[in-house]
C-alpha cells in the first residue's frame, strides 16, 4: 500500500486550497503565538515544494511567496471600517461592564464581527470551489466554515487545532457532519490523544504538526536552568512549575504573553514569586527562543488539560533538551518516556523526574524530532491523506 502511494504521489499532482484566517498575516508576525496559521502556511510551502499547485486563501497584507486569494480584505486589525466597528464595540463593552448578561452580549457581537470577517474569505473559496478549480481543501479553523461544506462536492479537510471541548465533546458538531448529504467532510487531528472527547467525528487520520529544524539548532551542552514557555495561562500549569522551583531551589526561566483575562493570574499566582532564580522573560519571537530551548537543562509542561500537541515540546527536544510533562492531551506521544524525557503524572512525580534529568542523552531528544515532528513529515502526512480521498 505505501509503495503504491508513493508511485501516486510522484505521478499525481492535486489543486489544492488552504485557509488558516485573515484576521491576522499568514505566516504571523513573530510575537504573535497563533500555531495554526503557522502550521498552514508551512503545509503550503511544503505541499508547492513537491509540485501541487497550491492556493492560499489569507490577508492580502500576508508576507508568502505563495499565490495569495484575499478577497480584497487585508488582515483584521488593518481594515479601518471593521476595526472601528470593534473599537465602538469595545467602548460599549466597557460601558456596561457591571450589567452581566449586556456584557456578554457586547462580547459576542465582537465575536461575531470577527466571524464575519473570516466568512467572506471562506465563501470566496467555496465560490472558486464551485467552478471546479481545486481538488482539494484545507481548511484550519472549521467551526466557522463546516456549514458549507454542502456548497460543493470536493473533499474537504478541517484540522482540529484546540482541545476537543464544547461544543465538540456534545455531540454538536456530529450533528452537523451527519446532515451533510454529500459526505466530504473529514477531520484530521494533530495527535491521537485528541480524539478521546469526541471519537465518533469522521476523522481521516492524524498528522503530527512539524517544525523547520534548521531554525532550531542542537547543543548538547546545558546550563543549570529550567524553563516554562507557552501563553501564561492557568490551564498551561505555570504556577506548579514556579512551585517545583522554589521548593527545589532550581532556577526557572519563563517566557510567554500574558493576556489581558489573564493578568489577575500572573499577579496573584506568579508575579509574587519572581527572583534571581525565577525570571519571567515577556514574549519572545522564535529566534530569541532558540538560544533558551539550547541552553536549558529541561523542559517544563505542567499541563492541566488535554493539549492537543503542544509546539513547545518539539522544539525543545529540536535543540537536544528534554521536555518533562504531565500524563494529559498529547504529551505522551509527543514525548518519549524515559528517551526524550519523562512523562509523569504528579507533581512529586515531576520533581522525582527532574532528580533524573541527567539520564536523558540531548542526542536522543534530536533524533526523535528528526524522526516524527519535521515539517517533511507533517506534509507528507496531508499529501498521503489527500490522495487517499481523491483516488
Amino acid at each position: 500500500m505505501l509503495s503504491k502511494i508513493k508511485k501516486m504521489t510522484k505521478n499525481r499532482k492535486l489543486n489544492i486550497a488552504i485557509m488558516g484566517t485573515n484576521i491576522a498575516p499568514t505566516p504571523p508576525g513573530p510575537k504573535t503565538i497563533y500555531a495554526p496559521l503557522w502550521i498552514a502556511h508551512d503545509l503550503a510551502i511544503g505541499l508547492k515544494k513537491r509540485g501541487h499547485s497550491v492556493t492560499l486563501f489569507a490577508a492580502s497584507d500576508s508576507k508568502t511567496p505563495l499565490k495569495i486569494v484575499s478577497a480584497g480584505l487585508p488582515c483584521f486589525k488593518n481594515n479601518k471600517e471593521w476595526q472601528r466597528a470593534q473599537e465602538r464595540l469595545s467602548a460599549y463593552e466597557k460601558r456596561i461592564m457591571q450589567g452581566e448578561h449586556q456584557y456578554t452580549w457586547a462580547i459576542k457581537w465582537k465575536e461575531v464581527l470577527r466571524e464575519n470577517y473570516e466568512l467572506l474569505l471562506a465563501s470566496k473559496l467555496y465560490q472558486m470551489a464551485q467552478q471546479g478549480k481545486f481538488d482539494i481543501i484545507q481548511f484550519h479553523s472549521p467551526l466557522r466554515v463546516l456549514h458549507s461544506a454542502p456548497l460543493v462536492k470536493t473533499p474537504i479537510f478541517f484540522t482540529l487545532h484546540d482541545p476537543l471541548r464544547h461544543p465538540f465533546d456534545s455531540g454538536a458538531v456530529k450533528a452537523i457532519c451527519d446532515s451533510i448529504p454529500y459526505k466530504n467532510v473529514r477531520f484530521v487531528s494533530i495527535s491521537n490523544a485528541q480524539r478521546k472527547l469526541s471519537p465518533n467525528l469522521p476523522y481521516a487520520g492524524t498528522c503530527y504538526n512539524g517544525i523547520n529544524i534548521n531554525k532550531f539548532k542542537f547543543k548538547k551542552e546545558k546550563e543549570d536552568y529550567f524553563l516554562f514557555a507557552g501563553r501564561i495561562i492557568p490551564q498551561k500549569g505555570l504556577h506548579i512549575a514556579v512551585e517545583i522551583a522554589r521548593e527545589m531551589g532550581l532556577k526557572l526561566k519563563i517566557a510567554g504573553p500574558v493576556g489581558k483575562e489573564q493578568k489577575s493570574y500572573f499577579k496573584n499566582k506568579i508575579e509574587p514569586h519572581l527572583s534571581s532564580k525565577i525570571e519571567y522573560l515577556g514574549t519572545l519571537t522564535p529566534s530569541q527562543m532558540v538560544p533558551l530551548y539550547q541552553k536549558a537543562k529541561g523542559f517544563l509542561m505542567p499541563i492541566l488539560w488535554s493539549e492537543s500537541f503542544g509546539l513547545v515540546m518539539a522544539e525543545a527536544m529540536a535543540c537536544g533538551t528534554p521536555v518533562i510533562g504531565f500524563n494529559k492531551g498529547s504529551v505522551a506521544e509527543v514525548v518519549k518516556h524515559c528517551k526524550t524525557g519523562f512523562v509523569v503524572k504528579t507533581k512529586r512525580e515531576m520533581k522525582q523526574a527532574i532528580e533524573r534529568i541527567g539520564q536523558i542523552k540531548p542526542e536522543d531528544c534530536r533524533a526523535w524530532v528528526e524522526q516524527n515532528f519535521t515539517i517533511d513529515k507533517m506534509v507528507t502526512s496531508y499529501e498521503k491523506l489527500y490522495l487517499k480521498y481523491v483516488s
